[in-house]
């Protein structure tokens, strides 16, 4: 069985540092012939993707939502759906950019201010700069911090100061996965759970729960991801066979902001092809 795609990454119109032309550069050096190019709460990249495909590598447009889904005691927590090829003109995915946009950026803010108030030396303006084009997100606030010293890597800022549990933490107000999953499906597209056995959102998606996302949509769960040991990537398999859905496997590639290899892990060719079987959009090719 041939694996040649990689169908989760990151590029600098989110939270990735590599821009669409780089990016590209680095999958054909890996080999991939296929790459889902899934950048946070946007398709502002999905241009450039269309505009800038080098020949032989074919792109699947999607995006990565930020979710929430309640545990038993009624907590919300941070779980996050990958969506390819739906319609992006769709009004209710359009108008749900448009509000977690602005709630990045007064996240993002809070988040700055309270490191500012107990004395780190960033500022919001240079977070800004880091972030361009994007949303400010929490790893353009680790790379602040690695600038002014404070930290060596973007790995140990979140280990401490950006953790959830951090004083100076604030919460993103986001959507609930159920209607993720409905909003992307409604809009054409293919919803699979990304990462589903990383932090905190391992405990709250049981096969149980799982099961009950199926008629809603989900079509999919990422098995293979580098954050998943072998133990997780056997049970989600499992669990995916019992359901019917697709098992993916993707890098969750953000160039320089994670030590990951774009293409460390991939997706089976047969599966990327169901997918786009699926899709009411077509890939670019």
């Amino acid at each position: 069985m041939s694996h040649s795609a990689d169908l989760h990454v990151h590029t600098s119109w989110s939270d990735g540092t590599d821009s669409v032309a780089e990016l590209f550069a680095a999958a054909q050096s890996a080999g991939l012939t296929t790459l889902g190019i899934t950048d946070h709460d946007t398709a502002n990249h999905w241009d450039q993707a269309r505009d800038l495909r080098p020949a032989g590598l074919r792109v699947l447009p999607g995006t990565e939502f930020s979710t929430k889904h309640p545990a038993p005691d009624g907590t919300l927590v941070s779980v996050h759906l990958l969506g390819y090829l739906f319609d992006r003109e769709n009004a209710a995915i359009v108008a749900e950019w448009d509000r977690m946009r602005a709630e990045r950026a007064g996240r993002g803010g809070r988040i700055v201010e309270n490191l500012i108030a107990a004395g780190f030396p960033i500022s919001l303006e240079r977070v800004r700069e880091i972030a361009g084009h994007s949303a400010i997100s929490r790893p353009h606030i680790a790379r602040a911090l690695m600038e002014a010293g404070v930290v060596a890597s973007v790995s140990d800022a979140f280990a401490d100061l950006l953790d959830d549990h951090s004083p100076y933490y604030a919460a993103l107000r986001a959507l609930e996965l159920t209607e993720a999953i409905e909003l992307v499906t409604a809009a054409g597209g293919v919803p699979v759970l990304a990462h589903p056995r990383a932090r905190a959102a391992a405990a709250v998606l049981t096969p149980d729960v799982l099961a009950t996302l199926v008629p809603l949509g989900l079509r999919g769960l990422e098995v293979d991801h580098p954050d998943h040991d072998e133990a997780a990537r056997t049970e989600l398999r499992g669990v995916a066979a019992d359901l019917g859905l697709l098992a993916t496997g993707s890098s969750d590639y953000h160039g320089d902001n994670k030590p990951i290899r774009i293409g460390q892990e991939r997706t089976a060719d047969e599966v990327v092809e169901q997918i786009i079987e699926l899709g009411a959009q077509t890939p670019f090719a």
